[in-house]
């Protein structure tokens, strides 16, 4: 499992500067069905919506492809307390305590800067209708299976239905004697949960909406001081998971699971600390044994929970115990959960601002089965969905296993759009629509400036080249009436595409999620729209959503013919590159023996090569980790050209040629580096611009590497150099290798890489590995061998991310390489010894390699050790190097004690050793008085 927490998906404070950033609580988050995006709302009254890409990938999260923040929605005028995306994916609704609940639609044309902010939306969605009809804060929403109904509940102790096509309220359930916090549908449609404050948990019929059944036992102690009550449907549709429950008179907070068909609740899910908020099944069905075939018998599901502990637990139904328990995940509360919809990656969000997410390998998730399993499964109930209204589809989804690309929502053309597209294509079955209303002489509609609505400025495309703004009503945003005559339709869809003056703007085919306005409130006219604006040129997405097809489809095309003006405007859609229209292409790779390529740099004397030269190939590559990103060179046999190349997939993206042949490659997040057989290295960007001018060595490159913004160059002559790419300096002058080499008799370098800060890791066939010290101007000892022979935490054999667990993953080199040594007799203390050596030197190393979470780990761990063995003077001597100077101020002339280490503060450090020491049998004394001392001096500081 990969756990993540990234910083930069926040809601802002607008009041604070950028140096005084403040975090607004975060109240919902929901993933897109095809997982390419998620959604957040806050307490900034905004829904901003982020590519999950920079999320689960480190190199996209680095090159800022695709873009991190993609679409801020600001129409709301209070905080969004819940937001879920339709199961099409075209849709996206969100509920706010101004009492509105809003339904939001892709807007091709919505890019640009966000109004009043230095936001700039990278793609645009826009307010396709609004649900008015709760009387204060829409608390939570859920979309039925094949988005039949969309319900929400609120505080004004109501549950409001709402047709899934329609957009129209259809019932109004007002059973519930409190608050209403959650809601939630049965995955077969039959039945609906509502939970509120009343203490109960409600259970509705669909197809009549009268009550099922009423579950209150394990909710009669629960508090009501929770700020919701989000319950959740289990996949296979046995189970409801309901969050605010209690066991034993209040004292044990539970998750309470519903049994369907008996309404009870047997079955509990022990363990937070404080009350359950929220509970979110994994979207997949489970099989106790894949091997079997799917029964009732053989299936369990996967539960989430989120509770005001600040941790979450995981439990698997089959189970008595959790899976997983991440504890004080966050500094507050969890307020909601969302997993992706392959069942991999969950979601949560807590009210401090930030949200964290549990990224788990198939292979973690055991028994795991596909969606076709489930539906398979879910046939067993029988139950036959109402009919879909005449005219409408929600066509395939996003999750659908057949034609997921071309998942769209097709409402009934307006009677403009009908008519036009009558005049290029035979209608076979023209559908009949009832005549927009008649407008007045403002040409803004029957109802001008009717029950206070209010005017906006939007962007009109004119015949000339200039813009030109026209107010257009609030009321152009469709409102769904809470009236029975609302379900009478007029249409608020714009004309078909009309030519406009200079260029005629191509609609693309995508099926307009805007619904034909089935309300009871003005429209503006057709003429005030213009639909080649609105809808935009072809869509290009910087993050594509499988739920919408954005390709030109043949209808669409060639129903103007286009003027000579009409090739300035009309440019690819695709910008040029150096090479960009020449497909990758696949050479075999061999090694060159031509004499005429050899090397023939003169020799001054016996030996100058310290290291030998790689051979020479026709063709080398170099991933850009965690992308498709790859750096390529092809070496001519003959006379030809050496080309290197920066490819995605099979299209290259650009190339270029030199003038020797490339020896070695390397790419990291931020650029790619070239050497060549002449003892050069170029160094490019990933767009394809050179960072700095060609370096040269005077010796072939043997060993070459990048990490983020550093580079490596180890070359024949044994020179080593560390380069920081972005600020083009030198991390430290230029170094030899030749004493690491002759440590031992036939030593070898085996690997040579280096961190993001610079410091290089040398692994040599004598097994140590090692690092320079700037400060020092030494070579020093990462980790070696020796410490295998008597450490209690030597990890060796176990797995480690390098990534993150750098000193970890050099322990498991060493000893891949490593040769076991027979057993010996060894001294008393040997044991004792080689931990505490090696744990002191793992520290060293986590310091130099700039590895802080191995920094705190191998410091607590050699803070028990000291604690279990009683050593007091060890013990003490860390704590005054922790602590630091008594009366150190960070303006003293002291320099010789600096507060923070691996990036970490000594003493928030500090605080936690002593934690370990006051534990200890022999410690406790000393971390008291020390824990005392740290508190005034705290006090001291805020002072």
């Amino acid at each position: 499992m990969k756990f993540t927490k990234p910083a930069w998906v926040m809601h802002k404070d607008s009041s604070k500067t950028d140096h005084d950033t403040k975090r607004l609580s975060i109240f919902s988050v929901h993933v897109h069905p095809d997982g390419s995006r998620i959604a957040t709302g806050g307490l900034d009254a905004k829904i901003r919506i982020w590519s999950t890409k920079p999320i689960l990938n480190h190199a996209s999260e680095m090159c800022n492809r695709p873009p991190k923040s993609l679409c801020t929605l600001s129409m709301h005028t209070g905080p969004v307390l819940t937001i879920r995306w339709a199961h099409s994916g075209r849709w996206l609704a969100s509920g706010s305590d101004d009492e509105i609940v809003m339904i939001w639609d892709l807007d091709p044309s919505g890019r640009g800067k966000v109004f009043g902010s230095n936001e700039v939306n990278v793609e645009g969605w826009k307010p396709m209708k609004r649900l008015p009809g709760h009387e204060s804060d829409v608390t939570d929403l859920a979309w039925a299976p094949e988005d039949r109904f969309l319900a929400s509940v609120g505080l004004d102790s109501v549950v409001l239905v709402w047709c899934g096509y329609k957009l129209e309220r259809l019932r109004k359930l007002d059973q519930h004697q409190g608050f209403v916090k959650g809601v939630c549908w049965d995955p077969v449609g039959e039945f609906m949960a509502t939970q509120s404050d009343d203490k109960s948990v409600k259970i509705w019929r669909t197809t009549d909406w009268q009550l099922e059944a009423e579950i209150r036992k394990p909710f009669e102690d629960s508090p009501g001081s929770t700020f919701f009550r989000r319950l959740s449907w289990s996949p296979d549709g046995a189970h409801i998971t309901a969050s605010n429950a209690t066991n034993n008179k209040g004292f044990v907070f539970i998750a309470a699971v519903i049994t369907r068909g008996t309404w009870t609740s047997e079955i509990s899910l022990v363990g937070h600390e404080n009350t359950v908020e929220v509970a979110a099944y994994n979207p997949h069905i489970f099989l106790r044994n894949p091997a079997s075939p799917i029964a009732t018998s053989n299936i369990c599901s996967v539960v989430a929970l989120g509770a005001d502990d600040r941790s979450i637990s995981i439990w698997q139904t089959k189970s008595a115990r959790p899976l997983i328990v991440a504890r004080e995940v966050f500094e507050r509360q969890i307020m909601d959960l969302s997993w992706s919809w392959d069942g991999l990656t969950l979601y949560a969000a807590s009210s401090d601002g930030t949200i964290a997410v549990f990224h788990f390998d198939p292979e973690e998730l055991e028994g795991i089965a596909p969606h076709s399993a489930q539906e398979q499964y879910l046939h067993k109930f029988g139950f036959v969905p109402p009919p879909i209204p005449e005219g409408f589809s929600h066509g395939t989804f996003t999750h659908s296993t057949t034609a997921a690309s071309a998942s769209r929502i097709t409402p009934p053309p307006s009677p403009d759009r009908a008519q036009s597209q009558s005049q290029s294509q035979p209608q076979p079955q023209p559908q009949p629509q009832p005549q927009p209303q008649p407008q007045s002489q403002s040409g803004f509609g029957a109802s001008n400036g009717i029950n206070g609505a209010e005017h906006i400025n939007k962007l009109v495309a004119k015949k000339s080249n200039k813009k030109r703004v026209q107010p257009v009503l609030m009321s152009s945003v469709p409102s769904a009436s809470t009236s029975r005559s609302a379900l009478v339709s007029t249409s608020a869809l714009p004309p078909s595409a009309i030519g406009l003056g200079l260029r005629a703007f191509q609609v693309p085919e995508i099926p307009r999620s805007r619904q034909a306005s089935h309300s009871a409130s003005p429209v503006p006219s057709p003429q005030t729209y213009d639909a080649d604006i609105e809808m935009g040129g072809p869509m290009d997405m910087d993050v594509p959503i499988d739920a919408l097809d954005t390709s030109m489809s043949s209808a669409s095309k060639g129903k103007r013919k286009a003027s000579v003006l009409d090739t300035l405007e009309d440019r690819p859609s695709k910008p040029r590159t150096l090479g960009g229209d020449r497909p990758r292409e696949t050479v075999a790779v061999r090694e060159i023996t031509s004499t005429s390529l050899v090397s023939t740099r003169p020799q001054l004397f016996e030996g100058a090569n310290l290291l030998p030269v790689p051979p020479l190939l026709t063709f080398l590559s170099a991933n850009v980790e965690g992308s498709d990103f790859v750096f390529e060179a092809r070496n001519s046999e003959g006379d030809g050209a050496t080309e290197v190349t920066f490819a995605d997939g099979k299209q290259t993206l650009w190339l270029d040629y030199l003038p020797s042949p490339v020896l070695a490659l390397t790419a990291s997040t931020t650029f790619c580096g070239a050497a060549t057989q002449d003892g050069s290295v170029n160094v490019y960007s990933h767009t394809g611009r050179r960072l700095m001018a060609t370096l040269s060595f005077g010796s072939p490159c043997v060993m070459m590497h990048g990490c983020k913004l550093a580079l490596m160059i180890l070359t024949a002559s044994g020179q080593l150099s560390s380069i920081n790419v972005k600020n083009v300096t030198s991390f430290f002058p230029p170094t030899s290798v030749a004493p690491l080499l002759s440590s031992s008799p036939n030593c070898t370098i085996l690997s040579a890489t280096v961190r993001h800060n610079g410091a290089p890791m040398i692994h040599c066939s004598s097994g140590i590995a090692y690092t320079y010290d700037v400060q020092l101007f030494s070579w020093t000892k990462l980790s070696e061998r020796w410490w295998a022979e008597g450490s209690d935490v030597w990890q060796g054999r176990q797995r480690a991310n390098k990534d993150k667990d750098i000193v970890a993953s050099i322990e498991g080199a060493i000893s891949s390489t490593s040769i076991p040594e027979p057993h010996k007799e060894r001294p008393t203390w040997w044991n004792t010894a080689l931990t505490l050596g090696h744990l002191e030197s793992k520290l060293h190393a986590a310091k130099a390699l700039d590895s802080p979470l191995e920094y705190k780990q191998a410091l607590l761990i050699y803070a028990r050790k000291l604690a279990d063995e009683g050593f007091r003077a060890k013990a003490e001597e860390l704590i005054k190097e922790l602590f630091g100077p008594i009366f150190w101020r960070p303006s003293g002339r002291d320099d010789s004690w600096t507060p923070v280490v691996a990036g970490m503060a000594k003493r928030d450090l500090l605080r936690e050793v002593l934690s370990v020491f006051v534990r200890s049998k022999t410690l406790t004394k000393l971390a008291l008085d020390w824990q005392d001392t740290l508190k005034k001096a705290s006090n001291d500081d805020q002072l």
